[in-house]
């Protein structure tokens, strides 16, 4: 279960790579804009605003996330549904998907076949986390690890679920799309306070760590999240009041149709 109030206690810093990723979208009137994995769907409202005359959609998994999403007064149609599932109809000019598709293993066969079911001169534009060699993730890994929690938390271990930007790109020009595809490391400058607990992991509740707190109960929940923050605060220490947290993105543009020599 997703909290849409916990996902967005870092909310300015969760949208600047969602702006960042649009901005290489250079699309005046699009017909249809859809966005996979919307959330809580704040950044889908700025799709609106930015295409005031096309048809947006938010779609998403968590029925909590679209509930949150459907309190917003902006012209979007939100929906509950699962994005492996989902087809792009002919007026699809648009595909966003931020900060979603990680959850997807079979996400690079999906893009895929977007590719051949978009309409020639569609756009799709795709942002993942790529912080998963992170001392963050490495912390949770060896966290989940230990005795107490390895028998619950064992199908929660991934591998690193995304790929590099050179493979994102690799398999979307042999699908016949014109591609821009790159990273970037943000670095969040997060306050630390003396009655709260450390920022990172705050900020990880609202992501990585949500299948952990499915799994436990509330005490064994507690004692994880207790030696979880024991680590972080080694990994990230307080500086001036705050803690500085690398953040690797990976980011793909993609035009359909269009020469791998185009430049986008």
């Amino acid at each position: 279960m997703w909290d849409p109030a916990t996902y967005l206690r870092y909310r300015d810093e969760r949208s600047r790579p969602f702006e960042d990723l649009l901005a290489r979208v250079p699309v005046e009137q699009p017909r249809t804009v859809v966005d996979l994995g919307c959330g809580p769907g704040t950044l889908t409202a700025t799709l609106a605003a930015r295409w005031p005359d096309s048809r947006i959609v938010g779609l998403d998994s968590s029925p909590e996330m679209i509930a949150r999403a459907a309190t917003l007064d902006v012209p979007v149609s939100f929906e509950v549904a699962d994005l492996r599932d989902w087809r792009p109809d002919p007026h699809t000019d648009v595909l966003v998907s931020n900060a979603a598709l990680q959850w997807v293993p079979e996400h690079r066969e999906l893009l895929t076949r977007w590719a051949a079911q978009l309409p020639a001169g569609a756009w799709m534009a795709i942002g993942v986390p790529g912080n998963f060699a992170a001392p963050s993730h490495r912390a949770l890994r060896e966290v989940a690890g230990l005795a107490a929690w390895r028998a619950e938390l064992a199908p929660f271990q991934r591998e690193v679920p995304v790929a590099e930007p050179v493979d994102y790109a690799e398999s979307l020009v042999a699908a016949g799309c014109a591609v821009d595809a790159w990273e970037t490391t943000y670095v969040h400058l997060l306050e630390a306070r003396p009655d709260a607990d450390h920022p990172v992991l705050t900020w990880m509740e609202g992501t990585a760590l949500r299948p952990v707190r499915a799994t436990l109960d509330a005490a064994g929940w507690s004692a994880f999240r207790a030696a979880l923050g024991v680590r972080l605060a080694e990994a990230y220490p307080v500086r001036q009041g705050q803690v500085y947290f690398p953040f690797r993105r990976i980011f793909v543009v993609a035009r359909v149709g269009a020469s791998a020599q185009e430049n986008l």
